[in-house]
């Protein structure tokens, strides 16, 4: 049974998720479909890949992973069909793919959009669901896709850093405001040395000096950081909202540095002794 994940800026009040799968069961009716998000941020990449590949690590080969974001930025010319980890990732042209894989993968094709039978959303997903049903039916990609080499290219941001200090980003706010940073343990661990360090939270005032392994590690109320499951640093307080205590958000890159340091912090800093 094939598996399909679909994974949107849609939001959940709209028909069109339920209309999408509808296309995916009758155009591929032996399929299993999987909700990962409909709530993707259209305009933050890097939220966006960090909970797609996230989620994509567990699911099995063969995988048709379906992702709409940003789809009529620009009038849409190609729906790229990328091979990468043994599963397929389906998206617009528009840079998401490159953002999910950080690395641009050798297998890309493209279908070109003008194939749909008309240029709104369903037409293109109808599309979409028609071509993996050809996949599944051991169609040759290069027989129904064109093999690309261009194509838009977009990747994640990394954290700053230098001998006693990382700057990172904050990409994802959860619902309980945890916050989650681009920075992965191993990234940490070079620059951090065996040294100790201490985790800004509000400058000069509020710091983390230490590493748990989850939740309960620390009292209620008490703040705390961990490498999370995806492998990236959260940082949270065990039954608070540390975002909105710090005044925390998500980073913009349009975002002016005036307002940045007015009141809201994108970044978190650590600091290494």
């Amino acid at each position: 049974m094939p598996v399909l994940t679909l994974s949107t800026d849609i939001g959940l009040s709209d028909y069109l998720p339920g209309a999408i799968k509808g296309q995916f069961y009758h155009a591929v009716p032996s399929c299993s479909v999987a909700d990962i998000t409909h709530q993707l941020s259209p305009h933050n990449y890097q939220q966006a890949a960090y909970i797609c590949k996230s989620a994509f690590r567990y699911y099995p080969a063969g995988t048709f992973h379906v992702v709409i974001i940003n789809f009529f930025e620009r009038s849409p010319r190609n729906i790229l069909f990328s091979l990468y980890n043994n599963q397929y990732i389906i998206c617009p042209d528009n840079g998401i793919l490159t953002m999910i894989t950080g690395t641009k993968p050798k297998n890309v094709f493209a279908v070109d959009a003008k194939a749909a039978a008309g240029s709104n959303l369903l037409d293109c997903t109808q599309l979409i669901a028609i071509t993996i049903q050809k996949i599944i039916n051991q169609e040759s990609l290069t027989g129904i896709a064109t093999p690309v080499i261009a194509f838009d290219e977009k990747y994640p941001m990394r954290a700053a850093s230098g001998p006693d200090w990382i700057e990172s980003q904050i990409i994802f706010i959860d619902n309980f405001e945890n916050v989650v940073v681009n920075l992965t343990k191993e990234e940490f661990e070079e620059v951090r040395k065996d040294r100790n360090f201490k985790i800004v939270l509000m400058r000069n005032s509020e710091f983390i000096t230490r590493i748990s392994d989850h939740y309960a590690s620390v009292q209620p109320g008490e703040n705390l950081a961990f490498f999370n499951s995806a492998g990236y640093l959260e940082i949270a307080m065990n039954k608070g909202n540390v975002a909105g205590m710090f005044g925390l958000q998500r980073f913009n890159e349009t975002t002016t540095q005036a307002m940045q340091h007015k009141l809201l912090y994108q970044t978190v800093r650590i600091l290494f002794e």
